[in-house]
């Protein structure tokens, strides 16, 4: 069976029974089972997945099937799933069974869409390359000796390679972005609040967004249409109307295109990924698109800014796990404070345990208005800046990541390596703003390479529109 980019193609040769959903569920197992080296999956839903896959088929047959029939899917695994195992790639939560599911799994359930597994990432989310996971490194499929990229490192590895048709992660600083590019996919983040977070384990509050990766335009876009919308069970999620994002993709309009130029000239960036994003910029002019290069001149601040903040509400959101309510609890305390600082401290990997300490120093008295309080502050004006900038373009052009998929343990020993490998994708994420990651083909070593477009709050639909006619994929 060959891979299949997009649910389409599925959708119409299921419709004209040339596969069937339990058949291709069968062969997607079976790519699972060939490529366990790369270990994206923490848990393979054989059971409950099949059970689906023969609902959906009769569905199909019947008639009355949803909007995603035909998308086998795997999710992150720090979304929940009722009866199914939840961990955030921790040894915290080993074991642990959600009793509810996610708004994000009612949601795909609702429209049949099969889910096929929980993805492995890095641990509570915190990394750029998977390989603080509990469960081991995942391995990208280009070249197994480097990193899938991170935080949803396990979910971009199985869209590439052939293990699901496409796969739900979270974005809290580009952790779908970030290894999408790796791995050669699209990646979307939404905007902040466009999809209800409801069920999916916290790690900064005011950054994490559920987002998708898959091998076509068309698939993110159905997805967003499915996930978007109102929530009671999230405050934080927006009430606006959800467009047809799907049927808006055909649509072409000129746009105003901004390239930050501090991006493309900064030290640290690969030239062959800056040369393969010069030539999509003369791409888009082609196209018809306006393009200006423009000054960003908080570009140094945003990584700082990021980690004070994204440090102090995991430090919030993470004092939950103590070893008493449920997860991994030591049992040889001998009191109650020792149990908290037994369970925490074994519990937690290196990485979780290190951005907790930063954020309780962030916010500890004496520190909070020279680190937390000014991190806000510089929050407030790269969003004004943002905002100042996407009143004048339509979208705004910058790289993903500032090399292609590094070496496995390359950067592990310096966490300010790693963490200013997110130069690019926090900008994004401290203002809200939807950003898509979208593949340029590779490198002279076979890596993937990348581009990433960013619009205007709620401007998934222009976004969507504009990277589908760049990728020039066909509209059925």
């Amino acid at each position: 069976m060959k891979k299949y980019n997009s649910l389409t193609e599925i959708q119409t040769l299921i419709g004209q029974k040339k596969i069937s959903l339990p058949g291709l569920l069968d062969y997607y197992f079976e790519q699972i089972e060939m490529n366990k080296h790369l270990n994206a999956f923490n848990e393979v839903f054989f059971y409950s997945a099949a059970e689906q896959a023969k609902v959906v088929q009769q569905k199909i047959g019947d008639g009355i099937a949803g909007k995603l029939a035909g998308m086998v899917i795997g999710i992150k695994d720090n979304i929940s799933y009722k009866g199914h195992e939840v961990t955030a790639s921790s040894k915290m939560l080993e074991g642990f069974v959600s009793p509810y599911s996610a708004t994000v799994i009612e949601r795909l359930i609702r429209e049949d869409a099969v889910i096929i597994g929980r993805l492995n990432c890095d641990e509570f989310a915190m990394g750029g390359s998977n390989e603080t996971s509990y469960y081991g490194v995942v391995k990208n499929a280009a070249d197994t000796s480097r990193v899938a990229g991170g935080s949803s490192g396990g979910s971009a590895v199985a869209v590439q390679a052939d293990l699901c048709l496409s796969a739900l992660g979270t974005d809290t600083g580009g952790s779908v972005r970030q290894p999408a590019a790796f791995c050669g996919c699209i990646g979307l983040k939404p905007t902040y609040g466009r999809i209800s977070r409801y069920g999916v384990i916290a790690y900064a509050s005011s950054f994490d967004q559920v987002g998708t990766i898959t091998s076509s335009v068309g698939d993110a876009a159905i997805l967003l249409e499915v996930l978007a919308g109102a929530d009671d069970y999230d405050s934080t999620v927006s009430k606006n109307v959800v467009p047809a994002y799907a049927k808006g993709l055909g649509a072409f309009e000129k746009k105003k295109i901004a390239v930050l130029k501090e991006t493309l000239e900064s030290e640290v960036l690969d030239p062959e990924i800056n040369s393969a994003i010069l030539s999509s910029i003369e791409q888009l002019k082609e196209q018809g698109h306006t393009i200006e290069y423009v000054s960003f001149d908080l570009l140094d601040y945003l990584v700082p800014a990021y980690y004070v903040l994204t440090t102090a509400e995991a430090s919030s959101n993470l004092s939950r796990y103590d070893g008493v309510h449920y997860g991994y609890r030591n049992l040889e305390a001998s009191n109650l404070n020792e149990l908290y600082k037994k369970s925490r401290a074994e519990g937690f990997g290196e990485e979780v345990k290190r951005r907790i300490l930063l954020g309780t120093f962030v916010l500890s008295a004496g520190y909070y208005d020279a680190y937390y309080q000014k991190a806000q502050q510089v929050r407030r004006l790269i969003r004004e800046k943002m905002e100042e900038l996407l009143n004048r373009f339509d979208v705004i052009v910058t790289p993903v990541a500032p090399t292609p998929a590094f070496k496995i343990g390359e950067n592990m020993e310096d966490p300010l390596v790693m963490y200013m490998a997110d130069i690019f994708t926090v900008l994004a994420s401290l203002t809200g703003i939807p950003a898509i990651a979208l593949p340029l083909g590779n490198n002279s070593e076979g890596l993937p390479l990348s581009i990433q477009l960013m619009a205007r709050h709620f401007g998934e639909e222009d976004l969507l529109a504009l990277s589908h006619n760049f990728l020039n994929e066909h509209v059925s």
